[in-house]
């Protein structure tokens, strides 16, 4: 299960684990929870997160479309330097905010 903290205008979501096929599913329903309540700006915090497979890109990008339809923003915050080289090759950055990690952005 994921923590949801809901902040003035955004709601933060953080995995407990990894973004793969095997949990996919149960973190999909989660996102989808949370945007039914109508959600404009999502935060995906990735703290907790040290690997995303295809099958978690495709969350991503699902919740994506979900909130573009409607106006909304997505920011994965707290990527790693490897899911960041991730969503880079495959171009996700250009369709959402992708922040580095605190503690690689103190060490740049």
């Amino acid at each position: 299960m994921s923590e949801i903290i809901k902040e003035q205008e955004q709601t933060i979501v953080k995995p407990a684990t990894d973004i793969v096929a095997s949990m996919a599913s149960d973190f999909k329903g989660e996102l989808k929870g949370v945007l039914d309540e109508g959600v404009q700006q999502l935060v995906i915090d990735l703290d907790q997160v040290e690997m995303v497979d295809s099958v978690g890109l495709g969350v991503f990008i699902a919740t994506y479309n979900s909130l573009h339809q409607s106006g909304g923003s997505l920011t994965l915050r707290n990527a790693s330097s490897d899911i960041r080289m991730l969503l880079k090759t495959m171009r996700l950055d250009k369709h959402f905010t992708v922040e580095a990690a605190q503690q690689e952005a103190c060490h740049g």
